[in-house]
Protein backbone atom coordinates (compact mmCIF):
# COMPACT_ATOMS: atom_id res chain seq x y z
CA UNK A 1 0.00 0.00 0.00
CA UNK A 2 1.60 3.23 -1.14
CA UNK A 3 1.64 5.95 1.42
CA UNK A 4 1.32 8.59 -1.23
CA UNK A 5 -1.89 7.37 -2.79
CA UNK A 6 -5.13 9.04 -1.77
CA UNK A 7 -7.09 5.78 -1.44
CA UNK A 8 -5.67 4.62 1.93
CA UNK A 9 -6.21 8.01 3.56
CA UNK A 10 -9.73 8.19 2.19
CA UNK A 11 -10.44 4.70 3.48
CA UNK A 12 -9.11 5.60 6.90
CA UNK A 13 -11.21 8.76 7.03
CA UNK A 14 -14.29 6.81 5.98
CA UNK A 15 -13.64 4.29 8.75
CA UNK A 16 -13.25 7.10 11.30
CA UNK A 17 -16.47 8.80 10.25
CA UNK A 18 -18.36 5.51 10.11
CA UNK A 19 -17.47 4.81 13.74
CA UNK A 20 -17.50 8.27 15.26
CA UNK A 21 -20.43 10.02 13.56
CA UNK A 22 -23.17 7.75 15.02
CA UNK A 23 -21.44 7.75 18.41
CA UNK A 24 -20.92 11.51 18.31
CA UNK A 25 -24.55 12.11 17.33
CA UNK A 26 -25.79 9.95 20.21
CA UNK A 27 -23.56 11.75 22.72
CA UNK A 28 -24.68 15.19 21.49
CA UNK A 29 -28.39 14.35 21.56
CA UNK A 30 -28.21 12.72 24.99
CA UNK A 31 -26.32 15.69 26.44
CA UNK A 32 -28.82 18.13 24.93
CA UNK A 33 -31.71 16.18 26.47
CA UNK A 34 -30.14 16.27 29.94
CA UNK A 35 -29.13 19.93 29.61
CA UNK A 36 -32.67 20.91 28.66
CA UNK A 37 -34.03 18.82 31.53
CA UNK A 38 -31.90 20.70 34.05
CA UNK A 39 -32.62 24.06 32.44
CA UNK A 40 -36.40 23.65 32.42
CA UNK A 41 -36.64 22.41 36.01
CA UNK A 42 -36.09 25.41 38.31
CA UNK A 43 -35.77 23.13 41.32
CA UNK A 44 -32.48 21.92 39.83
CA UNK A 45 -31.01 25.42 39.60
CA UNK A 46 -28.37 25.06 42.31
CA UNK A 47 -24.59 24.89 42.52
CA UNK A 48 -24.18 21.08 42.27
CA UNK A 49 -26.28 20.96 39.13
CA UNK A 50 -24.40 23.94 37.69
CA UNK A 51 -21.21 21.92 38.01
CA UNK A 52 -22.95 19.03 36.29
CA UNK A 53 -24.12 21.41 33.56
CA UNK A 54 -20.52 22.46 33.00
CA UNK A 55 -19.59 18.79 32.69
CA UNK A 56 -22.41 18.20 30.21
CA UNK A 57 -21.27 21.17 28.10
CA UNK A 58 -17.71 19.79 28.11
CA UNK A 59 -19.04 16.35 27.18
CA UNK A 60 -21.14 17.90 24.41
CA UNK A 61 -18.05 19.62 23.02
CA UNK A 62 -16.14 16.32 23.27
CA UNK A 63 -18.90 14.68 21.27
CA UNK A 64 -18.58 17.38 18.62
CA UNK A 65 -14.78 16.92 18.50
CA UNK A 66 -14.95 13.11 18.64
CA UNK A 67 -14.59 12.58 14.85
CA UNK A 68 -11.51 14.82 14.80
CA UNK A 69 -9.57 13.06 17.56
CA UNK A 70 -8.76 9.88 15.56
CA UNK A 71 -7.84 12.10 12.61
CA UNK A 72 -4.94 13.38 14.70
CA UNK A 73 -3.22 10.04 14.07
CA UNK A 74 -3.15 10.59 10.30
CA UNK A 75 -0.58 12.54 8.31
CA UNK A 76 -2.32 15.31 6.39
CA UNK A 77 -1.40 18.26 4.20
CA UNK A 78 -2.11 21.34 6.36
CA UNK A 79 -0.53 24.66 7.17
CA UNK A 80 1.13 25.30 10.51
CA UNK A 81 -1.80 27.25 11.99
CA UNK A 82 -4.42 24.80 10.71
CA UNK A 83 -2.41 21.87 12.06
CA UNK A 84 -2.18 23.50 15.49
CA UNK A 85 -5.93 24.13 15.60
CA UNK A 86 -6.69 20.57 14.46
CA UNK A 87 -4.63 19.16 17.35
CA UNK A 88 -4.79 21.75 20.13
CA UNK A 89 -8.55 22.37 20.11
CA UNK A 90 -9.67 18.71 20.46
CA UNK A 91 -7.01 18.17 23.11
CA UNK A 92 -8.30 21.20 25.05
CA UNK A 93 -11.89 19.92 24.93
CA UNK A 94 -10.76 16.49 26.11
CA UNK A 95 -8.76 17.88 29.04
CA UNK A 96 -11.59 20.25 29.99
CA UNK A 97 -14.00 17.33 29.99
CA UNK A 98 -11.69 15.34 32.25
CA UNK A 99 -11.18 18.20 34.72
CA UNK A 100 -14.92 18.88 34.87
CA UNK A 101 -15.50 15.20 35.56
CA UNK A 102 -13.03 15.32 38.45
CA UNK A 103 -14.71 18.48 39.76
CA UNK A 104 -18.18 16.86 39.76
CA UNK A 105 -16.90 13.73 41.51
CA UNK A 106 -15.05 15.83 44.10
CA UNK A 107 -18.13 17.93 44.83
CA UNK A 108 -20.27 14.82 45.40
CA UNK A 109 -17.46 13.13 47.33
CA UNK A 110 -17.27 16.01 49.84
CA UNK A 111 -21.07 15.97 50.15
CA UNK A 112 -20.93 12.35 51.37
CA UNK A 113 -17.65 12.28 53.28
CA UNK A 114 -17.98 15.68 55.01
CA UNK A 115 -21.67 16.62 54.95
CA UNK A 116 -21.29 19.20 57.75
CA UNK A 117 -18.66 21.13 55.79
CA UNK A 118 -20.40 20.73 52.44
CA UNK A 119 -22.16 24.11 52.50
CA UNK A 120 -18.87 25.89 53.29
CA UNK A 121 -17.02 24.27 50.40
CA UNK A 122 -14.94 26.77 48.42
CA UNK A 123 -16.56 25.58 45.22
CA UNK A 124 -19.93 26.81 46.50
CA UNK A 125 -18.65 30.13 47.79
CA UNK A 126 -17.03 31.03 44.48
CA UNK A 127 -18.66 29.18 41.61
CA UNK A 128 -16.94 31.23 38.83
CA UNK A 129 -13.54 30.44 40.34
CA UNK A 130 -14.39 26.74 40.36
CA UNK A 131 -15.37 26.91 36.69
CA UNK A 132 -12.11 28.71 35.97
CA UNK A 133 -10.20 25.89 37.68
CA UNK A 134 -12.01 23.35 35.51
CA UNK A 135 -11.46 25.10 32.17
CA UNK A 136 -8.41 27.38 32.36
CA UNK A 137 -5.70 24.77 33.14
CA UNK A 138 -6.92 22.63 30.24
CA UNK A 139 -6.70 25.58 27.87
CA UNK A 140 -3.27 26.64 29.12
CA UNK A 141 -1.73 23.18 28.86
CA UNK A 142 -3.30 22.34 25.50
CA UNK A 143 -2.03 25.66 24.11
CA UNK A 144 1.62 25.00 24.98
CA UNK A 145 2.43 23.69 21.46
CA UNK A 146 1.13 26.99 20.06
CA UNK A 147 3.64 28.84 22.27
CA UNK A 148 6.63 26.92 20.94
CA UNK A 149 6.61 23.50 22.63
CA UNK A 150 6.37 21.50 19.40
CA UNK A 151 8.48 19.59 16.89
CA UNK A 152 7.48 21.59 13.83
CA UNK A 153 11.05 22.60 13.04
CA UNK A 154 12.49 19.21 13.99
CA UNK A 155 14.48 16.96 11.63
CA UNK A 156 13.25 14.02 9.55
CA UNK A 157 10.12 15.80 8.31
CA UNK A 158 10.80 16.00 4.61
CA UNK A 159 7.77 14.11 3.32
CA UNK A 160 4.12 13.75 4.16
CA UNK A 161 4.24 10.05 3.36
CA UNK A 162 3.79 7.80 6.34
CA UNK A 163 6.59 5.48 5.42
CA UNK A 164 9.07 8.07 4.22
CA UNK A 165 10.85 5.36 2.20
CA UNK A 166 9.85 6.56 -1.26
CA UNK A 167 12.56 8.13 -3.32
CA UNK A 168 10.16 10.28 -5.33
CA UNK A 169 7.18 11.72 -3.44
CA UNK A 170 3.80 11.44 -5.11
CA UNK A 171 1.72 14.54 -5.93
CA UNK A 172 -0.13 14.70 -2.62
CA UNK A 173 3.08 14.17 -0.61
CA UNK A 174 4.87 17.43 0.03
CA UNK A 175 8.63 17.77 0.08
CA UNK A 176 8.15 20.86 2.23
CA UNK A 177 8.11 19.82 5.88
CA UNK A 178 5.90 22.70 6.91
CA UNK A 179 2.99 21.20 4.93
CA UNK A 180 2.96 17.79 6.62
CA UNK A 181 0.68 17.79 9.66
CA UNK A 182 1.17 14.99 12.20
CA UNK A 183 0.63 14.71 15.94
CA UNK A 184 4.36 13.97 16.28
CA UNK A 185 5.11 17.44 14.91
CA UNK A 186 2.66 19.19 17.23
CA UNK A 187 3.13 17.17 20.44
CA UNK A 188 6.67 16.32 21.58
CA UNK A 189 7.15 13.04 23.42
CA UNK A 190 7.69 14.89 26.71
CA UNK A 191 4.39 16.70 26.23
CA UNK A 192 2.56 13.40 25.66
CA UNK A 193 4.17 11.71 28.66
CA UNK A 194 3.37 14.66 30.92
CA UNK A 195 -0.25 14.76 29.78
CA UNK A 196 -0.80 11.02 30.15
CA UNK A 197 1.05 10.37 33.42
CA UNK A 198 0.81 13.84 34.94
CA UNK A 199 -2.80 14.78 34.12
CA UNK A 200 -4.95 12.04 32.61
CA UNK A 201 -3.93 8.99 34.63
CA UNK A 202 -3.91 10.82 38.01
CA UNK A 203 -7.37 12.23 37.22
CA UNK A 204 -8.74 8.76 36.45
CA UNK A 205 -7.16 7.30 39.59
CA UNK A 206 -8.57 10.19 41.63
CA UNK A 207 -12.08 9.52 40.32
CA UNK A 208 -11.71 5.79 41.01
CA UNK A 209 -10.37 6.48 44.51
CA UNK A 210 -13.21 8.85 45.41
CA UNK A 211 -15.79 6.39 44.07
CA UNK A 212 -14.26 3.53 46.04
CA UNK A 213 -14.15 5.64 49.20
CA UNK A 214 -17.84 6.55 48.82
CA UNK A 215 -18.78 2.88 48.38
CA UNK A 216 -16.75 1.97 51.47
CA UNK A 217 -18.48 4.64 53.56
CA UNK A 218 -21.85 3.52 52.24
CA UNK A 219 -21.04 -0.05 53.22
CA UNK A 220 -20.19 1.05 56.77
CA UNK A 221 -23.42 3.03 57.09
CA UNK A 222 -25.37 0.06 55.74
CA UNK A 223 -23.85 -2.17 58.41
CA UNK A 224 -24.87 0.28 61.13
CA UNK A 225 -28.44 0.35 59.81
CA UNK A 226 -28.58 -3.45 59.65
CA UNK A 227 -27.22 -3.66 63.20
CA UNK A 228 -30.00 -1.38 64.43
CA UNK A 229 -32.62 -3.43 62.59
CA UNK A 230 -31.31 -6.65 64.14
CA UNK A 231 -31.42 -5.15 67.60
CA UNK A 232 -35.06 -4.23 67.06
CA UNK A 233 -35.97 -7.53 65.40
CA UNK A 234 -34.09 -9.52 68.05
CA UNK A 235 -31.36 -10.83 65.80
CA UNK A 236 -33.53 -11.84 62.87
CA UNK A 237 -32.78 -10.27 59.46
CA UNK A 238 -35.65 -8.13 58.29
CA UNK A 239 -36.98 -7.61 54.78
CA UNK A 240 -35.74 -4.03 54.88
CA UNK A 241 -32.20 -5.25 55.59
CA UNK A 242 -32.33 -7.63 52.66
CA UNK A 243 -33.58 -4.90 50.36
CA UNK A 244 -30.80 -2.58 51.47
CA UNK A 245 -28.14 -5.25 50.89
CA UNK A 246 -29.59 -6.02 47.48
CA UNK A 247 -29.64 -2.33 46.55
CA UNK A 248 -26.03 -1.91 47.66
CA UNK A 249 -24.99 -4.95 45.66
CA UNK A 250 -26.69 -3.55 42.58
CA UNK A 251 -24.90 -0.25 43.11
CA UNK A 252 -21.50 -1.95 43.35
CA UNK A 253 -22.22 -4.00 40.23
CA UNK A 254 -23.36 -0.90 38.33
CA UNK A 255 -20.24 1.05 39.31
CA UNK A 256 -17.96 -1.87 38.41
CA UNK A 257 -19.61 -2.38 35.02
CA UNK A 258 -19.47 1.36 34.30
CA UNK A 259 -15.75 1.42 35.08
CA UNK A 260 -15.09 -1.65 32.94
CA UNK A 261 -17.16 -0.39 30.01
CA UNK A 262 -16.16 3.29 30.11
CA UNK A 263 -12.65 3.54 31.53
CA UNK A 264 -10.90 0.26 30.67
CA UNK A 265 -11.10 0.78 26.86
CA UNK A 266 -9.53 4.20 27.19
CA UNK A 267 -6.81 2.94 29.54
CA UNK A 268 -5.98 0.20 27.05
CA UNK A 269 -5.85 2.68 24.18
CA UNK A 270 -3.71 5.12 26.18
CA UNK A 271 -1.09 2.57 27.23
CA UNK A 272 -0.96 0.92 23.81
CA UNK A 273 -0.24 4.32 22.27
CA UNK A 274 2.48 5.00 24.84
CA UNK A 275 4.02 1.57 24.24
CA UNK A 276 4.26 2.18 20.49
CA UNK A 277 5.51 5.71 21.07
CA UNK A 278 8.33 4.45 23.29
CA UNK A 279 9.30 1.63 20.93
CA UNK A 280 8.95 3.96 17.91
CA UNK A 281 7.38 1.18 15.86
CA UNK A 282 4.64 1.45 13.27
CA UNK A 283 1.30 -0.20 13.80
CA UNK A 284 -1.88 -0.72 11.87
CA UNK A 285 -3.82 2.46 11.27
CA UNK A 286 -7.06 0.46 11.48
CA UNK A 287 -6.12 -0.74 14.97
CA UNK A 288 -5.29 2.81 16.04
CA UNK A 289 -8.59 4.13 14.67
CA UNK A 290 -10.70 1.45 16.37
CA UNK A 291 -8.88 1.81 19.70
CA UNK A 292 -9.04 5.61 19.69
CA UNK A 293 -12.74 5.71 18.76
CA UNK A 294 -13.62 3.08 21.36
CA UNK A 295 -11.48 4.66 24.08
CA UNK A 296 -12.55 8.30 23.69
CA UNK A 297 -16.16 7.37 22.94
CA UNK A 298 -16.54 5.10 25.95
CA UNK A 299 -15.09 7.71 28.29
CA UNK A 300 -17.47 10.35 26.94
CA UNK A 301 -20.39 8.14 28.00
CA UNK A 302 -19.57 8.53 31.74
CA UNK A 303 -21.53 11.82 32.24
CA UNK A 304 -24.46 10.34 30.34
CA UNK A 305 -24.56 7.40 32.74
CA UNK A 306 -24.60 9.83 35.67
CA UNK A 307 -27.26 12.01 34.05
CA UNK A 308 -29.60 9.32 32.74
CA UNK A 309 -29.58 7.62 36.17
CA UNK A 310 -31.27 10.73 37.65
CA UNK A 311 -34.98 10.82 36.83
CA UNK A 312 -35.16 14.55 37.53
CA UNK A 313 -32.75 15.20 34.67
CA UNK A 314 -34.61 13.04 32.15
CA UNK A 315 -38.19 13.84 33.20
CA UNK A 316 -38.76 16.70 30.69
CA UNK A 317 -37.37 14.63 27.82
CA UNK A 318 -39.54 11.67 28.81
CA UNK A 319 -42.62 13.89 28.95
CA UNK A 320 -41.82 15.30 25.54
CA UNK A 321 -41.45 11.81 24.07
CA UNK A 322 -44.74 10.73 25.65
CA UNK A 323 -46.50 13.79 24.22
CA UNK A 324 -45.08 13.02 20.76
CA UNK A 325 -46.21 9.40 21.09
CA UNK A 326 -49.72 10.42 22.14
CA UNK A 327 -49.93 12.95 19.30
CA UNK A 328 -48.81 10.33 16.81
CA UNK A 329 -51.38 7.85 18.11
CA UNK A 330 -54.15 10.42 17.83
CA UNK A 331 -53.00 11.34 14.36
CA UNK A 332 -52.82 7.71 13.20
CA UNK A 333 -56.55 6.87 13.05
CA UNK A 334 -57.35 10.20 11.31
CA UNK A 335 -54.75 9.64 8.64
CA UNK A 336 -56.01 6.08 8.06
CA UNK A 337 -59.59 7.20 7.48
CA UNK A 338 -60.48 7.03 3.83
CA UNK A 339 -62.81 9.63 2.33
CA UNK A 340 -66.19 8.18 1.33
Amino acid sequence: MDCGSSAPLLTEEQLIYAITVPLSTSIILANLAIILGITWNRQLHNTPNYFFLSLLVADLCTGVALPFIPLMGLNREMSFSSCLVAHVFPNFLFLAFLLNLVMVHYERYVCIVRPLHYSNLWMHRSFPSALLVAWAPALLYASLPAFGWNNWAGPDWDRCCRGGSMLTPLPNCSINGTACCSYRRVFPNAFIYLEVYGLVLPAILTIAGMTGRVLWITRGQLRDICRLHRSVERGQPSDCEQRLNLRYTRCVVAVSLTFLACWVPYLIYMHVCIAFLISDTKWSSTTHIVLSCAGIGSMAVVPLVLGLANKQYTEPACKLLLDIRDWWRRRGPKSNEMPS
